[in-house]
């Protein structure tokens, strides 16, 4: 069942064939292992040192991989499609793609409300997977298996241009257009556990579009892409005047 884990040792060579490499049962559990189900059983090392490390694999191989597809392409943009595809909703869906939440050792706590969902863990331990297949395997392993799951991934973020990052778009665009820096005027309603944030941007001129979203990340950027939609429409009207 989703969310309570297997036994150390128990049916990870399914998770091995989803990801199309061997890796050794014991260091394939310790990648596993969540800090809360290691502090309730005592003597267990958590899956934190090999996020560490398979974070460091991922962005070398995501970056080597983005550098030579892009040979164009300039250092800023190269650092957005970068960002895409290591931050944690990119690698908590990577996660659910594999169903690897069957497969997180968690405390009762954490299990019981619903950790094995949760996008932190699943990123985190998706980043202890490919250390652990880096440890076992070596690098060229681990790359392959790192780009066997990314490379989709990657060929839609090559094509998103300006919704890589509508905060960052939008602050270019209205530096071009003489409007100052982007500022986002927030307001939450509802309780602390079911917030809703609203974002509005502020220019020089006067407000623009308005977002919402369950996180202040997400309504900023809603409204940034509206606001890029809006300008960008009138830089266009503007230029054939």
């Amino acid at each position: 069942m989703i969310g309570v884990g297997v036994q150390p040792g128990s049916n990870t060579s399914e998770l091995c064939d989803r990801l199309g490499v061997s890796i050794a049962p014991e260091v394939l559990n310790e990648a596993l292992t969540h800090r809360s189900y290691a502090y309730e059983r005592g003597g267990l090392r958590p899956n934190e040192r090999l996020e560490f490390l398979g974070d460091a694999v991922l962005s070398i191989v995501v970056t080597d991989a983005l550098f030579r597809r892009n040979p164009e392409a300039p250092e800023g943009r190269l650092a957005k499609m970068r960002s895409a595809l290591v931050n944690a909703k990119a690698l908590a869906c990577l996660a659910e793609s594999l169903q690897l939440g069957e497969f997180i050792l968690l405390g009762k706590g954490e299990s019981a409300t619903g950790g094995a969902a949760k996008t932190s863990i699943l990123a985190d331990t998706m980043e202890a997977v490919m250390g652990a297949v880096y440890i076992d395997q070596g690098l060229e392993v681990a790359a392959a298996m790192i780009r066997r799951l990314v490379d989709p991934m990657m060929e839609e973020t090559e094509a998103l241009g300006a919704a890589l990052d509508w905060k960052t778009s939008l602050q270019e665009l209205a530096a071009r257009l003489g409007l100052g820096a982007p500022e986002y005027v927030l307001r939450a309603e509802g309780p602390d556990h079911d917030k809703v944030f609203s974002a509005q941007v502020q220019l020089a001129d006067g407000l623009h579009g308005h977002g919402e979203g369950r996180t202040k990340k997400d309504a900023e950027q809603q409204a940034a892409r509206l606001t890029f939609s809006e300008l960008s429409g009138a830089g266009t009207s503007g230029d054939g005047d």
